[in-house]
């Protein structure tokens, strides 16, 4: 789901207000939706391999992705057959109802989607995208010898059975006025994150989840970029802090677009911001400006504009640190699961 989120969202106001009946209708359905699943009224498919689903339970981007980068790292480290599968957003295969497919570094973003090829570019792991996961996860396993399988978002998508949940929360956002929609940004109460496993808070090393009567200390990772690579040659690379104290073109087309630039802040680089909506489709006019200074992007928009023949533009591959206990505990957690998994096979 890719909505812009309004204003009213953030706190408790007349508008917000208004919808609340709305609010409490929604939250109504998802919760019978969710019963329907548990009590075998709607099947769910199990897969033969454990499922880690990576999501959350806001609208909009919560910093998912870079977490299943890093978890598929961390597993494919260890010995692990490690394969992703996601929905597509952004891409035709997302809108068309089209059969799960393959992504490849060659893949065209505007048809698998952003953030499946960047997921393809960043571990080498096999990628399929399909807005059904179930066939998602099917085709994958049918493909390749697979130990586990990440999924990308999917929190909501109950038609597949999950062996391990991880909550991903942006420590900046929160959970808004903490209503449903669409009086708030929730797709499910914050209640729902005492059934997941893990609750990582992006964008903070330590965090605590508190709201609505719901307290649960939560592990924290940071975004951390520290290099700029030319997207004409992707061998020319420089340190970011080289550009400390210039001025150049931040372009940021991403859920949150001030975490990018706050993190050009940090180096002490001084930012004319260029906010697009998520998953923009960028034309290379969008990107030529009146004056000689550098362009710089993220890395999910990079792959959008790698064929624009731009000049003078980099991009800033950022990457989840994790804490290593959190690290520890998660990697032993999704271990345990594959080990029981296989001797269950057996």
């Amino acid at each position: 789901m890719n909505l812009a989120r309004p204003a009213y969202w953030t706190e408790k106001s007349i508008s917000s207000l208004s919808l609340w009946p709305l609010s409490l209708m929604f939250r109504l359905l998802v919760w019978i939706r969710r019963l329907v699943f548990q009590s075998g009224l709607m099947q769910s498919w199990r897969s033969p391999v454990p499922v880690v689903v990576v999501g959350n339970i806001t609208v909009g981007g919560a910093g998912k992705t870079p977490l299943v980068i890093a978890l598929s790292k961390l597993l494919a480290d260890h010995d692990y057959n490690v394969g992703v599968v996601t929905r597509g957003y952004g891409g035709t295969v997302d809108t068309s109802g089209a059969k799960p497919m393959s992504v490849t570094v060659e893949s065209n973003s505007s048809i698998v989607g952003d953030e499946a090829l960047l997921i393809a570019k960043r571990t080498g792991q096999p990628v399929v995208v399909c807005g059904n996961r179930v066939a998602a996860v099917q085709h994958l396993i049918a493909q390749h010898n697979i130990d586990c399988v990440l999924c990308d978002d999917g929190l909501q998508h109950y038609a597949l059975e999950r062996d391990v949940e991880i909550v991903v929360v942006d420590a900046a956002y929160g959970f808004g006025n903490g209503f449903c929609l669409p009086a708030g940004p929730l797709r499910e109460p914050v209640s729902r994150l005492a059934k997941a496993d893990f609750v990582v808070c992006s964008g903070s090393a330590e965090a605590d989840v508190e709201q609505s009567g719901v307290c649960q200390a939560a592990a924290g990772y940071q975004l951390v970029g520290s290099e700029l690579v030319d997207i004409a040659d992707e061998t020319n690379r420089q340190p970011l802090e080289d550009l400390a104290g210039t001025t150049v073109h931040a372009v940021a087309g991403i859920a949150s677009p001030d975490n990018f630039f706050e993190l050009l802040h940090g180096s002490g680089i001084k930012t004319i911001k260029h906010a697009f909506g998520d998953h923009a489709v960028f034309s290379k006019s969008d990107l030529e400006f009146t004056d000689d200074l550098p362009v710089l992007m993220t890395e999910k928009d990079m792959v959008k504009c790698k064929k624009l023949g731009l000049q003078n533009a980099w991009y800033v591959p950022v990457f989840a640190c994790l804490d290593d206990e959190f690290e520890s505990r998660i990697r032993s957690h999704i271990e345990q699961v594959i080990s029981e998994k296989r001797n269950h096979a057996d």
